[in-house]
């Protein structure tokens, strides 16, 4: 990320209405120059809304959104600071490859010289891996040579600022590993600053500076990918951010921010104290599948292998334990191997417990 923390993005108390439908509701954000921000969150959660309120394709129905430190209030798309990556491609079906990647840069006043539009749009088909293909038209191509193509075509204005709409959903596995790579590469090397709209956590956690979780119109968390996944603000973004266990109790006691917790099957576990708890109260523990061992020397419950899935260097358990349900754990493959139906000791890594209120 930049060292430069002056904000391109700004939404100042944003809500967006569509009828009696908040979208948006009272958000404060700050992006700041120069960084890679990923707006994550479940389908209807205000994500998308929030990215088209800054290319102006939506208008907020109150607050002030600011791009460069400049209100967007009544500006057109076209006078923006900014360039969409849209999820369906939205290509000009008569052009070649190459005449819509140039099509930006030909609308530009002062006219650019052919050959920097030739040298800039090149440039762009190499880095999505489609200088090849520059002579074809978009249904020549597949859904995942399009979708580079719209990548192409935006990234060779070099905006200031560069909205992504879930700009790899369309490309296998692979491509899109390679992808990701290549837009990190990017952004750091124009210093541009990219915000993606997305709903993989995967994607959102690896690429990204910031990652900026949304439920129901507001924000849940905003923080770095590793506070977000190791340290969730709230049970949502526990149970939303990657896989985890949640484990039903009752707390039993509380000191220095660390909650003793007795689980519905008896066991007694402590995790760290998340706000609102109280003795007495029910809690719910959340524990990532990484966390846990298996067969360790101190356990905190026994159960029965239901099924393990190899996955290369690590491996899936999916662990029945009496009054607490079906538990899954992730650990190197190279451990010991537990076949369907033998029995475990499971335990929890110091530290990676976290209570909330249920």
């Amino acid at each position: 990320m930049s060292s430069i923390q002056s904000p391109d993005i700004e939404f100042c108390n944003v809500s967006k209405l569509f009828g009696d439908f908040v979208a948006v509701h009272e958000m404060d954000l700050s992006v700041p120059k120069g960084s890679f921000v990923a707006l994550l969150g479940p389908s209807g959660c205000g994500k998308t809304t929030s990215l088209r309120m800054i290319g102006g394709f939506e208008m907020p129905t109150s607050g002030n959104v600011l791009v460069g430190g400049r209100d967007m209030a009544g500006e057109p798309p076209y006078r923006r600071p900014v360039n969409m990556v849209f999820q369906h491609y939205a290509l000009f079906p008569h052009m070649t490859v190459e005449t819509n990647v140039a099509y930006g840069l030909k609308q530009q006043r002062p006219r650019l010289p052919r050959d920097e539009i030739r040298t800039r749009v090149g440039e762009a088909l190499e880095m999505v891996q489609l200088g090849h293909l520059a002579e074809r038209r978009p249904h020549e191509l597949s859904g995942g040579q399009q979708q580079r193509v719209a990548l192409a075509r935006a990234l060779v204005n070099r905006p200031q600022v560069l909205l992504l709409d879930e700009p790899l959903a369309a490309l296998d596995k692979k491509l899109r590993t390679a992808m990701q790579i290549e837009l990190q590469s990017l952004q750091r090397d124009l210093g541009i600053t990219f915000l993606l709209v997305t709903h993989d956590q995967e994607e959102a956690l690896s690429m990204s500076d910031l990652v900026c979780v949304m439920n129901e119109g507001r924000i849940a968390q905003l923080g770095e990918p590793g506070d977000v996944y190791n340290d969730p603000a709230s049970l949502f973004v526990a149970d939303f951010v990657g896989k985890t266990n949640m484990l039903s109790g009752e707390v039993a006691g509380l000191s220095d921010g660390i909650a003793e917790v007795r689980l519905d099957n008896g066991t007694m576990t402590s995790a760290r104290a998340r706000e609102g708890l109280a003795i007495g109260s029910k809690a719910t523990v959340c524990v990532r599948p990484e966390s846990i061992t298996l067969a360790a020397s101190q356990s905190n419950a026994t159960g029965t292998v239901h099924n393990r899935i190899f996955l290369g260097p690590s491996a899936d358990y999916a662990i029945d334990v009496p009054g607490l349900g079906r538990i899954l754990a992730q650990v190197p493959a190279a451990s010991a191997v537990h076949a369907a139906g033998a029995n475990v000791s499971i335990g929890f890594e110091a530290g990676t417990a976290i209570a909330f209120p249920s």
